[in-house]
């Protein structure tokens, strides 16, 4: 199969590669998939629909027509401001935060509601992951401004 890589000495299942949509989609022995790189729901029906019907062509059965769900979004924004991440760990509290700029140049934030982690660099951006619909980002990204913004963090 075209884009499909095995080894079984490496990794336990097949990588199915798309460039359109570009995606990485696993397919496992158990018969799960785990599809990564969508930017949007279009895309992993697109990606799974592919990876199905060349499994099919290749003369595996496959019953039905695969459901999935979304337990995974990453993204990415930017707050626009510069930020003391050292004075944001003492600030927010180190209950919640991670910061050691020696191993890794970002603080980590575990937030609560909604349930994702945010890694927030000095320069502004931030990468949202664990959320499981769009709102929950747009929420967490919010919800940090305000937060930030509060105890005048921003530079």
């Amino acid at each position: 199969m075209n884009g499909a890589k095995y080894d079984p000495d490496t990794f336990p299942g097949l990588v199915f590669r798309l460039s359109d949509p570009k995606t990485a989609t696993l397919l496992f022995r158990s018969g799960k998939l785990v599809c990564a790189g969508a930017r949007t729901l279009e895309q992993v029906k697109s990606a799974i629909g592919t990876v199905v019907t060349n499994v099919r062509r290749a003369g595996f059965t496959i019953i039905g027509s695969p459901t999935f769900e979304v337990q995974n979004i990453v993204a990415s924004a930017d707050i626009g401001s510069p930020v003391n991440l050292t004075t944001v760990c003492l600030t927010i509290g180190l209950d919640k935060v991670e910061y050691e700029p020696e191993v890794f140049p970002g603080l980590v934030y575990h937030m609560d509601n909604p349930n994702v982690v945010l890694l927030l660099f000095g320069s502004g951006k931030i990468v949202c992951a664990g959320a499981r619909k769009p709102e929950d980002v747009e929420s967490a990204v919010s919800k940090i401004t305000k937060e930030l913004r509060a105890a005048d963090l921003l530079l």
